[in-house]
């Protein structure tokens, strides 16, 4: 993988953060810090693009015939399953 170097401005408040999150043992720099950021951001965003998708998906399928027992045992028998 090619690193490239980037040099970003931080306030005295992010920049004491920053070192309390390496002087925690967790990240060895900055830079290790600042990536695993980007790992988050990048994760969250997925999410949230899946579930919009979903929800797209919900709103065009249209209006359910099921009632809401018929829901409420599809959950319970979903759960049952998993756990």
């Amino acid at each position: 993988m090619v690193m490239l170097r980037k040099t970003i401005t931080v306030t005295e408040q992010q920049d004491s953060w920053i070192k309390s999150q390496i002087n925690s043992g967790q990240y060895g720099n900055d830079s290790e810090y600042l990536r695993e950021l980007i790992r988050l951001d990048q994760a969250n965003k997925e999410k949230i693009a899946i579930l919009r998708a979903a929800l797209i998906e919900g709103e065009e399928s249209g209006i359910s015939q099921r009632g809401m027992s018929d829901i409420l045992n599809d959950a319970k028998e979903r759960h049952s399953m998993n756990g």
